[in-house]
């Protein structure tokens, strides 16, 4: 295997970088190759013995690109869940999708764990992510704060750092009022400016167009008898389940599961309830190898209805068969490719800002001229609000669903 002359170039930068600082951030958009310049950085380094940390559907991949590569050291590849199972001596640790990790103003387990591994080997540390800070400057700080030498390293928590680099203002819920550190300073960035390399799809060559577009679905009857009635009573009961709305979160997440067809009753069991888009997926996308994103877990139940056996949910088996592949949003959307692919299905869509610019993008290569996107949307449901939001790099928050509602 060869590399391209980019990852060439940033492989020396980023040598230069680790061996003076004992970290780097590779800010590389997804496609251009992540992974192998990480592992070539290792290589040329000399190392031994490499912990590669990354999401549990990316495994495969990662793998596939050590062998090819075929590098000297010894490599372990572990999902964050796996964190706290890591043993043995590495000399170097890749933490993928770093922005996992960016939770704040407290650390998140995986932040925590994450540390615990590097004191414990005093490793360089490459981490890696294509949207270093999706929603705030404020997450860097517990991406890097297990770094020794990052740039932050003088202030002992969150809290102190934010009282130089966060703009931290009073923000009111219901009576309650609590500190927002979402307003991180750009100055978060300027500090990273050192170890951190950025390179983008643009810059690699990449002349992709993607192109969406949206179809709306009549549902059947039940389902606008379901929402109406839970939008006006919060409540609906069947003979030995209930469907409860009893806070405005709750009627947010029932009305986006009932407008797909689908319902989590209020003692956790699910049910689908209308498989009208499912139906219209494999109509339209006949004679299609297609990766469809769906948003809850019983979404995949009414794809499974209507597709059967002709549908997957591994990556492995969609890439040697002629099935079509159907994957979570929250879980698809980062380190894994569909280049296989003919175009991307949204079953559904996610709140997220970070999963809509994220998961659209997993059909993207160097080589690929056009991506097409496809999003099943029922008629007059919650999905065309959230849609707008996402779409303007905004998450749909209650905010936005509770100046909705009326329209619904």
């Amino acid at each position: 295997m060869k590399y391209r002359k980019y990852q060439s170039e940033i492989i020396q930068s980023g040598l230069s970088i680790i061996k003076t600082h004992g970290f780097l951030y590779l800010a590389m958009e997804v496609r251009t190759g992540k992974t192998l310049t990480a592992l070539g950085i290792y290589n040329d380094l000399g190392l031994e013995s490499i912990l590669f940390v990354t999401k549990k559907k990316a495994i495969g991949s990662i793998v596939d690109d050590y062998n090819k590569l075929k590098p000297a050291f010894k490599l372990e590849v572990i999902n964050y869940e796996s964190l706290h199972k890591v043993e043995g001596d590495f000399d170097g640790v890749v933490f993928d999708e770093a922005h996992n990790m960016a939770k704040f103003p407290k650390p998140s387990n995986r932040a925590k764990q994450a540390k615990l591994i590097v004191k414990k080997n005093n490793p360089f540390i490459i981490l890696m992510s294509g949207t270093p800070t999706p929603e705030s400057y404020s997450q860097m700080y517990h991406q890097v704060y297990m770094c020794p030498n990052n740039p932050f390293n003088s202030f002992t928590n969150f809290y102190k750092f934010s009282k130089h680099y966060v703009d931290v203002f009073d923000k009111r819920i219901n009576s309650l009022v609590i500190k927002d550190y979402t307003r991180g300073k750009e100055s978060i960035l300027t500090a990273m400016q050192p170890y951190t390399i950025a390179y983008s799809q643009k810059e690699a060559g990449f002349k992709v167009k993607t192109t969406e577009e949206v179809i709306h679905v009549d549902m059947k009857p039940l389902t606008y008898q379901l929402t109406k009635t839970l939008k006006n009573k919060r409540v609906i009961k069947g003979k030995e389940e209930v469907v409860l709305a009893d806070t405005a979160v709750k009627l947010m997440s029932k009305l986006h599961q009932l407008f797909s067809g689908t319902v989590k009753f209020e003692e956790g069991n699910t049910q689908v309830i209308d498989t009208s888009k499912a139906e219209a997926i494999q109509k339209k996308f006949k004679n299609m190898k297609i990766g469809i994103f769906y948003k809850f877990k019983a979404e995949l139940d009414a794809l499974k209805c209507v597709y059967g056996d002709d549908l997957t949910t591994t990556l492995d088996e969609f890439n040697s068969t002629d099935k079509n592949i159907a994957l979570q949003i929250v879980s698809g959307r980062e380190g894994i490719s569909l280049k296989l692919a003919d175009c991307l299905v949204y079953y559904n869509i996610d709140f997220s800002a970070t999963s809509y610019w994220q998961s659209r993008d997993r059909m993207t290569t160097k080589d690929r001229l056009e991506n097409k996107v496809y999003w099943i949307f029922s008629k007059g449901g919650i999905e065309d609000k959230i849609y707008k939001a996402v779409t303007k790099k905004k998450d749909y928050t209650l905010r936005h669903f509770e100046k909705d509602l009326l329209s619904l």
